[in-house]
């Protein structure tokens, strides 16, 4: 007995059946997709498809691996190797991908950029904290009645015995005294050009005229009266600007920039550089300077150093013979500090930097670059490639000072004007 609702039938089943119709009565299984897989069996043979349902059902497409290889899309699927790879990222037939090249030259480019980048960076700043500790004190422009500039620069080089921010224990090691004030220990005009450079010591016992003036804190004028004094007197009575006035009075030198280092920093510049060597000419004993040597090449200390140079009273030139010394120290240690060794080695340069930096006084034009000038024509000098001399002398004057030899100093100054080659000498 048909107990389905009337009209319902096996015979008028409508095409919905087994798609999801309302009917209580169950479905017959679908048809699923088939997926083609590869060979099974020792035969190789696939097996036939199954019976269609009632003769309507399409034959489903196979599925495509995405390179056309249809019938192998699923191989290995049961062992692990999913889309046909080695389970590593490799390539349908089981390979490996081989990995790209590298590319040095877009590697060799960043890489370059980088140094540069940090080299740019690390020079500017340098230059910026090197160009805040030098301490321009000095106002040429205060200096009056100057001389026309000539070709090439000149250096007023000074060192000075001021012993300003030395301790009572540091004053004892360097021999100073404790002398209130500051005069000049040494004084130099270093010429740079075209054709070499040129050191000429100027002896502090020189018998120079101190010209009209304007003072450089009254901001007075002061008329000169044709006193004839030591040179360093200029310096004690009002400066700087004085000493270079005087100069400049006395030779008809223009002097383009002023240098003036103390006793500390110039035992502390020695000492950043390692101590400089040094070919003792003869056995010096100087209970005054402290010095203590024998002859020979040594190196010496920022101690040492300064009682070399100060030492007077055992050398038979007596200031002349000093000046000579301070000549070669100063170029020595020139070219000490322009090496390799201590430009291209931050623990030397820097620290060679800040000690000569932060007591060097220099006029307000002074800029890094006219300093960095200034160092290598005194490496020149001790290199060979300049001169260093005394000025020219004549003897002793009336008041026992040093006299320059007035015709020689006329051509000499001549030559360094015109940034000649100087022929003269001071014999």
């Amino acid at each position: 007995m048909n107990d389905w609702p009337q009209g319902w039938s096996d015979d008028n089943r409508d095409s919905r059946y087994g798609r999801g119709s309302a009917s209580p009565q169950p479905e017959s299984a679908r048809v699923m997709r088939q997926v083609r897989r590869g060979p099974s069996g020792a035969g190789g043979h696939r097996p036939a498809p199954p019976q269609q349902y009632g003769g309507g059902v399409p034959q489903q497409p196979s599925y495509v691996d995405g390179q056309g290889h249809g019938d192998s899309y699923d191989s290995g699927y049961n062992t692990g190797q999913v889309y046909g790879g080695g389970g590593h990222g490799g390539r349908g037939d089981g390979t490996r991908e081989p990995r790209p090249a590298p590319n040095w030259r877009r590697r060799i480019k960043w890489t370059a950029i980088t140094v540069v980048t940090v080299v740019v960076v690390t020079t500017v700043g340098t230059y910026f904290w090197a160009d805040s500790k030098l301490n321009r004190e000095v106002d040429l422009s205060k200096v009056i009645d100057r001389p026309e500039a000539g070709e090439g620069t000149n250096y007023l080089i000074v060192g000075s015995d001021s012993r300003e921010g030395m301790t009572a224990e540091e004053k004892k090691d360097l021999h100073t005294g404790s002398a209130e004030g500051k005069r000049t220990d040494s004084m130099m005009i270093l010429h740079t050009g075209d054709n070499g450079s040129t050191l000429v010591s100027l002896p502090r016992d020189s018998n120079v005229e101190i010209p009209s003036f304007v003072g450089s804190e009254s901001g007075k004028r002061y008329e000169g009266t044709g006193r004839q004094v030591k040179l360093n007197a200029a310096y004690a009575e009002d400066g700087p600007e004085l000493l270079v006035r005087t100069v400049e009075f006395n030779t008809g030198l223009h002097i383009d920039h002023y240098v003036e280092i103390g006793f500390a920093g110039f035992a502390n510049i020695v000492d950043a550089v390692g101590g400089v060597e040094m070919d003792i000419p003869q056995d010096i004993k100087d209970t005054k300077s402290g010095a203590d040597f024998k002859k020979g090449k040594q190196t010496l200390d920022g101690e040492q150093a300064l009682a070399f140079v100060r030492t007077r009273y055992a050398l038979a030139g007596s200031d002349l013979d000093r000046t000579k010394n301070q000549q070669k120290f100063l170029s020595a240690l020139a070219n000490q500090v322009a090496t390799p060794g201590t430009v291209l080695n931050p623990f030397k340069l820097y620290p060679t930097m800040s000690a000569g930096l932060d007591t060097l006084i220099v006029d307000k034009d002074m800029g890094l670059f006219d300093l960095a000038d200034m160092f290598w024509a005194m490496k020149g000098v001790s290199g060979g490639d300049g001169t260093s001399m005394n000025i020219p002398l004549a003897g002793n004057s009336a008041n026992g000072n040093l006299q320059w030899d007035t015709a020689k100093v006329k051509e000499l100054v001549n030559e360094l004007k015109n940034d000649q080659k100087v022929t003269v000498t001071d014999k």
